[in-house]
């Protein structure tokens, strides 16, 4: 049984597949889209996005800690740089897995993640949404009484 085990190992050991993800993260940063298989897209994604909001927020705490984890000082400059700017004002859900179908050679299924923010064609026909609020709408606005409209009569203003 696989209870409480989150972290998909790729066949590979932890040194292995920390430099691996790092490498797809800086390659991820660099090109702003790869073709990838569906689980290593899925593991890039949950090493990525983490990275990404802490370059939101540009100290050099919040850089030291991105480029412990990347180990590439361009990959870094051009996260807090350029992709911090763009995705500036999103909560969250800074990629998108996109399914390829399944690879020649061996049959895997395939993938493509992107930075969401940087495909022109899934954000040319859609309005920007303002943010929307959780909470209801307030009683007092709802409630307020509307006075009714009195009407006049021609034969009473004539008299």
């Amino acid at each position: 049984m696989r209870h409480g085990k989150k972290v998909n190992h790729l066949g590979r050991k932890t040194a292995h597949r920390k430099a691996m993800l790092a490498n797809m993260a800086c390659s991820l940063i660099e090109h702003k889209r790869i073709n990838t298989t569906v689980a290593k897209a899925k593991a890039l994604k949950q090493f990525v996005e983490p990275l990404i909001t802490k370059s939101k927020e540009d100290t050099t705490h919040n850089r030291r800690l991105v480029f412990s984890r990347l180990r590439n000082k361009i990959a870094v400059t051009e996260l807090f740089r350029d992709v911090a700017v763009k995705i500036g004002d999103r909560p969250g859900g800074y990629t998108r897995i996109i399914k390829l179908g399944n690879r020649l050679g061996d049959n895997a299924d395939m993938a493509m993640i992107e930075l969401v923010d940087y495909n022109e064609l899934y954000n040319a026909g859609k309005p920007t949404k303002k943010k929307s609020t959780r909470r209801g709408r307030t009683k007092k606005a709802d409630a307020a009484p509307v006075a009714p409209a009195v009407e006049t009569s021609s034969s009473e203003e004539e008299e």
